[in-house]
């Protein structure tokens, strides 16, 4: 289970501090499917980061099953089974897919015919991809595909994905929603996932609005989505029918 309690993280600006999160308190159960979504710039990624390790907040605690992680460092989450898929994610000259994916999975043994399994389920085919290097010369499409793959290898029990439909195929993103949806429908893995896509939303049990570094709505997709549309009536650019096309 993953606990935050008054979590805020504030950055100095102009001589005063300004406040990205701003007492953050929440509660996400084993095996739950949360979607945090809302207004660009209104904090959902500072508190995935936050979680992850990769922004230490400046008040609050985070608890993982239990245990304080507030003061650990990336590597120790990463030890206790959680996982981070970045809204752009790094490239890595010199590592083929097939490294990355064995170191993601811990089997220096790895098959071609997992990497195989992992790659087919976020819509790429093994033999045209295992043996290039993620560098430069695949698109911010296919690197954002190849490291949610990574961390389906990875297997770990706490999953954060950051806007994951980011540059990718409709076809491939088809791909992606029937993946999450059976690795929730298999239980095990809570996941976290940062999205504006009502296809996703669609698929959580909690769906939890993130605006001005706080918490303005929390329900069920359909008791949010809703509120989602009224926001918007208001200014407020939480969703659009038109991205949510996208």
């Amino acid at each position: 289970m993953l606990e935050l309690r008054h979590l805020s993280y504030a950055v100095r600006e102009d001589g005063g501090e300004l406040g990205i999160l701003n007492d953050i308190s929440l509660t996400v159960g084993d095996g739950r499917l949360v979607v945090f979504t809302g207004p660009n710039g209104g904090g959902k990624t500072t508190l995935a980061k936050s979680i992850m390790g990769l922004v230490k907040p400046t008040a609050g605690q985070i608890l993982w099953n239990g245990q304080d992680i507030t003061g650990m460092g990336i590597t120790d989450r990463a030890r206790l089974g959680i996982s981070y898929g970045f809204q752009q994610p790094p490239r890595f000259k010199g590592l083929t897919v097939r490294d990355l994916l064995t170191l993601a999975s811990g089997d220096q043994r790895l098959s071609k015919d997992r990497c195989c399994q992992y790659l087919t389920r976020v819509g790429l085919c093994a033999n045209d991809y295992l043996d290039r290097e993620v560098d430069a010369s695949l698109s911010g499409g296919e690197v954002k595909r190849i490291e949610i793959a990574s961390i389906l290898a990875r297997n770990g029990s706490l999953m954060i994905f950051d806007e994951p439909e980011a540059g990718i195929d409709l076809w491939s993103f088809a791909r992606l929603t029937e993946t999450f949806e059976q690795l929730h429908a298999a239980g095990g893995a809570t996941m976290i996932i940062i999205s504006h896509q009502e296809r996703i939303i669609s698929l959580a049990d909690e769906v939890i609005v993130v605006g001005d570094g706080r918490l303005r709505h929390r329900g069920t997709p359909a008791e949010i989505l809703p509120r989602i549309l009224a926001d918007t009536l208001g200014g407020c650019p939480v969703l659009t029918k038109e991205a949510m096309a996208q």
